[in-house]
């Protein structure tokens, strides 16, 4: 059976000021799909994300969502179900576990649904369940990521962008980390689109990846496609 694609980007260019970040990139990611985002620094990874979310002024080019078209501001796409998780752990670090969780929920009109949430978040991360009152400032990186997480799946996302997830973490946070990412992913079928510099690791959950180089894309393939081929290692080593 043919999955439906969610989400789309078409001939997308993105400028900052004199610097053309994405040049006519194209993307797609199917329902409950893993999509992968790879290349070297400044090759417009964080950039696609951004522009999905409305953080990005689109000079050129369309987003679709269910094949039509729209522009992306972060209110409304958070509404039609897109959950951004950016980079860097950011928690409301005066603020406890609980209360950062709140946050994530805004956009919940019941109370009842909220808590309910909450509840369902912690289950998924048992680590936040036993310092729900404490300040997130006080948590560990990896404690500090997983709630970041956590905040993110609070509106129950069809569609969670995840940029560079495993970022300073320990070699074993990290394996949890993409554990945590397969396992969303398959209970409860949230497509996401992940940037993440650990390319072994996210090889290993992703269904597809896009290679990115000078803001274009260079490569789509599988995978195991990649895995068996060289072109990340000529993107990475400047040989394209």
């Amino acid at each position: 059976m043919q999955r439906e694609i969610l989400l789309k980007l078409q001939n997308v260019s993105v400028h900052y000021g004199g610097v053309r970040a994405l040049d006519g990139v194209s993307i797609a990611l199917d329902e409950g799909e893993i999509v992968a985002l790879m290349g070297p620094n400044g090759a417009g990874k964080s950039t696609i994300l951004k522009a999905i979310f409305g953080l990005a002024p689109i000079d050129t080019g369309d987003v679709l969502w269910h094949e039509k078209p729209f522009v992306p501001t972060p209110h409304e796409i958070v509404y039609r179900g897109v959950a951004f998780v950016p980079q860097g752990r950011r928690v409301f670090s005066h603020l406890t576990v609980e209360e950062n969780l709140e946050i994530g929920g805004f956009i919940l009109k019941s109370k009842t649904e909220l808590r309910q949430r909450i509840e369902e978040a912690m289950e998924i991360f048992p680590a936040l369940k036993h310092k729900r009152g404490a300040k997130s400032g006080t948590l560990s990186g990896g404690e500090q990521q997983m709630l970041a997480f956590a905040r993110g799946l609070m509106t129950d996302p069809k569609i969670l962008l995840l940029d560079e997830p495993s970022l300073g973490l320990a070699p074993k946070i990290v394996k949890e980390v993409f554990a945590k990412i397969k396992e969303i992913n398959e209970k409860h079928k949230t497509a996401m689109i992940v940037v993440e510099h650990n390319i072994k690791s996210l090889l290993e959950v992703a269904s597809r990846a896009y290679v990115l180089d000078k803001g274009r894309v260079v490569a789509e393939e599988t995978s195991q496609k990649l895995i068996d081929s060289d072109i990340l290692e000529k993107v990475f080593m400047g040989y394209n």
